[in-house]
């Protein structure tokens, strides 16, 4: 017997989004999923595919990180671990790395992350030279899905 969906009376509704229906916008090295955003309560949960030989600014940040990585790899330079398919990681507030994907990972590493917060960019003395966070996530996928002709996108929360 097949599942019906019932709304139950007076409780919020469950949002949904087809892979297809929010784009991947192109910056680089990286391509962008916003899956949804909030900028008032300072979540941003974005999927990213990245290529071999990415390496994201050192950061540090100012609220937890939840992320699942589904396929390729990718590590922290100040970290031995390794994150691979099926990997979970969690990030406390606070927490200082680099990013970066192995120039000999085949094919593209692809994660989910939902962070709280900003991440604060450190120079290499550690002086924090620019930030990104919910409202700048937001403001620059719109910008790159626009400029791609790819419209506005169904961002949760938007």
């Amino acid at each position: 017997m097949p599942a019906t969906a019932v709304a139950v009376p007076g409780a919020p509704s469950a949002l949904h989004r087809a892979e297809e229906e929010i784009p991947f916008v192109d910056f680089g090295d990286m391509q962008v999923q916003l899956l949804q955003v909030d900028v008032e309560g300072g979540l941003w949960v974005v999927r990213t595919r990245m290529q071999p030989g990415t390496t994201v600014q050192r950061h540090k940040h100012t609220g937890e990180v939840f992320a699942v990585t589904f396929s390729g790899a990718w590590k922290y330079l100040e970290y031995p671990e390794v994150n691979r398919a099926g990997s979970y990681l969690f990030e406390p507030a606070g927490s200082i790395h680099t990013l970066h994907v192995p120039d000999d990972v085949e094919g593209i590493t692809d994660v989910w992350f939902a962070i709280r917060g900003a991440n604060l960019n450190l120079d290499a003395e550690g002086n924090v030279e620019s930030h990104v966070d919910a409202s700048t996530v937001r403001d620059a996928y719109l910008a790159v899905a626009e400029q791609q002709g790819l419209g506005r996108p169904p961002v949760i929360g938007l």
